[in-house]
């Protein structure tokens, strides 16, 4: 018995020194370097508005995928709503942020709110937007609150009517959005002066 417990101990000694012993190959250092550089921030922010299962009847039978529906925005007055549809949720989410990159909306502000009363029509919803005072916050629920957030619009009321589709509000609103003209666009697309505009 003493025999086979020094074999056993001499076995099992140098598989502990190896272990400890492990040479650093250079796929490690690469590791490591790569994780210590300073990542880049980026200014556009997302938010996932929805994320649904839905099935494709095909030959076979149903095939399952996974649509979600993101908004992007930069805080600065640019936001788009994109979709996305793949087999994970995480690649239906890429694909989304891609798409509302490419449909971005330019918002007019003045000061944190917009400039005037807008409805924006998506199929059966229309959201309806209003200036409000500051310090009155954004006074919206669901779709609509992500989009103006991301648009960096800090003061406006703003209420659903019709259809309340996630998707539909959410498009109806950057509808809306792409409505805004500030006083002086106004004046320069009428061809009058800001003058003739107040008179």
């Amino acid at each position: 018995m003493d025999k086979v417990e020094k074999v056993i101990g001499t076995e099992e000694a140098p598989a502990d020194g190896a272990r400890k012993g492990r040479r650093t190959s250079s796929r490690d250092t690469n590791r490591k370097s790569n994780d210590d550089r300073p990542k880049e921030q980026s200014d556009w922010e997302e938010k996932i508005i929805q994320v649904r299962r839905v099935t494709k009847v095909v030959k076979g039978g149903k095939k399952l995928s996974f649509r979600a529906v993101v908004a992007v925005g930069n805080g600065k007055g640019q936001v788009g709503v994109g979709v996305g549809k793949a087999a994970e949720v995480v690649g239906a989410i890429q694909k989304g942020v891609v798409d509302a990159k490419k449909s971005l909306v330019n918002v007019p502000m003045v000061g944190t709110t917009i400039p005037h009363q807008v409805t924006g029509v998506q199929g059966a919803s229309k959201i309806l937007m209003r200036p409000a005072s500051k310090g009155t916050g954004i006074i919206a629920g669901g779709a609509v609150r992500s989009v103006l957030e991301l648009a960096g619009v800090g003061d406006v009321l703003a209420k659903c009517l019709g259809s309340r589709s996630p998707l539909n509000v959410a498009r109806g609103t950057i509808d809306g959005l792409g409505q805004l003209r500030t006083f002086e666009d106004a004046a320069r697309l009428r061809g009058l002066s800001i003058k003739q505009m107040l008179s």
